[in-house]
């Protein structure tokens, strides 16, 4: 009886031996799809998924790829978080990895790719297809054949010589950038390289072909394994969303657009709330990714307060405003540029960041002071409906209607002095007698000569001499 307890107690102990081993012997994957535009929200799902993938402890990081590209800045970001990765990362390219896509890939440890696939085609190009200078061809290829590179060479030792051969021709990769690259039987000067799958198999650019992700892991010989897949929530979409360039210029437009109206009308009212609410968009999600920090925000708040102190106290625009704009401008572009700790150390990427920061920050602020000027002055004229319906009813004293004073028509052309400031409205004084009016542009100061340029809305408009 005790021997065969002893029999049955042996067995179930390499029963649990044998399951044991055949857990850890279990591929743990992480998987997570690129099928959009390479840009800050992309990034953002990268950097997430890779923390789920040590979270999960997982051994291999799979990339499900279908890009036609986007930002390089991003891609360059996103090619530094996987050669870095001490996880191996796999790609499969579905359909396309073209451009900001095919550096990506590059950067992975494997390839995979679906027949009829394509990966190349990186030249940089702007918003309109066309090709831009040579300096940004110029990083791409130093970037593109770097990423190559980083994936190694072999060594082939015949006799007394030694031959290196890498494992991604460098060579190839900038091609897929510069047309005037002429490699022999490969591609003619004057074309960029885009392989499919068989061509990117035959040069080492893929690692072989596969129709799902199913035969991606039984190519990779990655059997058994567990597929853990990185999903983003609903608040990841928000706040990508949120830090896409477009709809952040279209808050910068509305903090300033809000601020311009504001100064126009009395009191607090609907555009600070505009203004405020965009900023909050702004700033929130960037301060939330560790991208803005307390010291940009903080340049930005004194940028608009050194602002509303020049205007407001002290007379004329000089150099308290002009500094005020400066540091809200630099405190909206330095909180889209990430990891800027003022040290030399990484400049060569950081600049051209925030050079890029700039000029959306400053276009966008530029067509937001042209769009309320225009807009402005919309809102205090009679559109033509307006006027058909004021002329078809009868003006009763009794339902609020006033007379106006027809003879302030006359005071059109004539020279006056300012009593109060006008910002923008106040009063000026005619041949002694004084009137309200409002200026046509900006802020005028007291005791400055102006003339009167139309009577409108029983209010008379006037310009600085």
């Amino acid at each position: 009886m005790i021997q065969k307890a002893f029999f049955i107690l042996i067995i179930l102990f390499g029963v649990t031996i044998h399951l044991w081993s055949q857990n850890t012997d279990t591929t743990v994957i992480l998987k997570f799809e690129m099928k959009e535009e390479v840009s800050p929200a992309l990034w953002r799902k990268t950097q997430k998924a890779f923390e789920e993938a040590k979270a999960v402890n997982a051994d291999v990081i799979l990339i499900h790829m279908n890009t036609y590209g986007g930002l390089v800045e991003s891609a360059d970001s996103i090619r530094t978080k996987i050669l870095n990765s001490k996880i191996p990362v796999y790609v499969f390219i579905d359909n396309n990895a073209a451009s900001a896509g095919a550096l990506i890939s590059i950067a992975c440890d494997r390839i995979y790719m679906r027949p009829g696939a394509n990966i190349g085609a990186a030249t940089v190009v702007n918003q309109t297809g066309e090709q831009l200078p040579d300096k940004y061809q110029s990083y791409m290829r130093s970037t593109m054949r770097a990423t190559a590179e980083a994936q190694g060479k072999d060594t082939l030792i015949q006799g007394k010589d030694t031959t290196f051969t890498w494992k991604r021709d460098a060579r190839i990769a900038e091609a897929m950038v510069d047309a005037d690259i002429y490699i022999a039987g490969i591609i003619d000067s004057g074309k960029v390289i885009t392989f499919t799958a068989s061509e990117a198999i035959k040069y080492g650019f893929c690692d072989g072909t596969a129709e799902n992700i199913q035969e991606v892991i039984e190519k990779a010989a990655l059997k058994p394994a567990v597929i853990k897949e990185y999903i983003p929530t609903g608040l990841d979409h928000l706040i990508g969303f949120l830090m896409n360039p477009v709809f952040q210029s279209i808050l910068i437009m509305a903090i300033f657009g809000g601020i311009y109206f504001e100064f126009q009308t009395p009191g607090i009212g609907f555009p600070l709330i505009v203004a405020v609410t965009a900023a909050v968009l702004y700033f929130a999600p960037l301060y939330l990714e560790g991208i803005a920090q307390h010291w940009e925000i903080a340049l930005f708040i004194v940028g608009l307060i050194l602002i509303g102190i020049e205007i407001f106290a002290i007379p004329g625009f000089g150099v308290i405003g002009i500094s005020g704009i400066v540091l809200a401008v630099f405190g909206l572009a330095l909180a889209m540029v990430e990891n800027f700790d003022f040290n030399t150390e990484g400049n060569g990427v950081f600049l051209p960041l925030l050079v890029k920061s700039l000029l959306l920050v400053v276009g966008s602020i530029f067509i937001s002071f042209i769009g309320s000027i225009y807009f402005g002055s919309k809102m205090f004229e009679t559109s033509f409906i307006s006027r058909r319906i004021a002329l078809n009813n009868t003006q009763e004293t009794k339902q609020g209607y006033v007379g106006v004073d027809t003879r302030l028509k006359l005071l059109v052309g004539s020279i006056g002095i300012t009593e109060t400031p006008l910002r923008p409205s106040g009063s000026i004084i005619i041949n002694g007698e004084t009137y309200d009016a409002r200026a046509e542009f900006g802020f005028i100061e007291r005791g400055q000569s102006v003339k009167v340029t139309r009577f409108e809305t029983n209010q008379l408009h006037v310009v600085k001499i």
